[in-house]
């Protein structure tokens, strides 16, 4: 679906999609594939959602804000919601007048390799909504077209997905959490 078919029934295509949401038969489409170069050579894989799969995400995605992002670092400025880069600057010159160091992780291949149930587990411990577990393991599940071909999706959460970024936060918080390490309380 393009933007022009979208808008020519918003109201018609986003009532088909609620009443999906509401009785448990959304399923989400097989998720688009696009190669893109990285800075320091080969390249990455991106999830392209269709247009009403990014709505029903950015749905649950609103909902989850809500109850995970106080469980994460008070450092942590990726993708959250109400967090800008002016944000992490201050925290960050704060933090240098504290410590000697500074970290910057990035782990290779983290989206196309999180483990699902573990994922899955972590999710269903802090958020009580059956509907977004069940949404969640669906777009966690979800086929992939590759080249016009469609692929079963074994490992990972897409690069792309609007929700994929809040679950790859919550998936080290959590685990952490549930293994009794609290992270101490977001304050800028």
């Amino acid at each position: 679906m393009i933007w022009a078919l979208l808008e020519s029934d918003v109201s018609g295509h986003l009532y088909k999609l609620w009443n999906r949401l509401s009785f448990g038969n959304y399923f989400p489409q097989p998720v688009k594939t696009v190669w893109i170069p990285k800075k320091g050579g080969g390249s990455r894989a991106l999830g392209i959602p269709t247009l009403l799969d990014r709505i029903a995400q950015q749905v649950a995605k609103h909902r989850l804000e809500k109850q995970l992002e106080p469980l994460f670092h008070y450092s942590s400025f990726a993708y959250c919601s109400g967090m800008s880069a002016h944000d992490a600057v201050v925290r960050s010159q704060r933090n240098c007048f504290n410590h000697d160091f500074a970290l910057d992780l990035y782990i290779q291949g983290y989206f196309d390799n999180i483990n699902r149930a573990l994922m899955t587990q972590a999710l269903r411990h802090y958020c009580n909504d059956k509907w977004v577990h069940l949404y969640a393991s669906r777009w966690l599940k979800a086929d992939v077209m590759q080249e016009m071909e469609i692929r079963k999706r074994l490992t990972g959460t897409p690069l792309g997905y609007v929700i994929s970024l809040l679950l790859a936060n919550l998936f080290p918080c959590g685990l952490r959490q549930m293994n009794g390490q609290v992270p101490p309380q977001k304050a800028i």
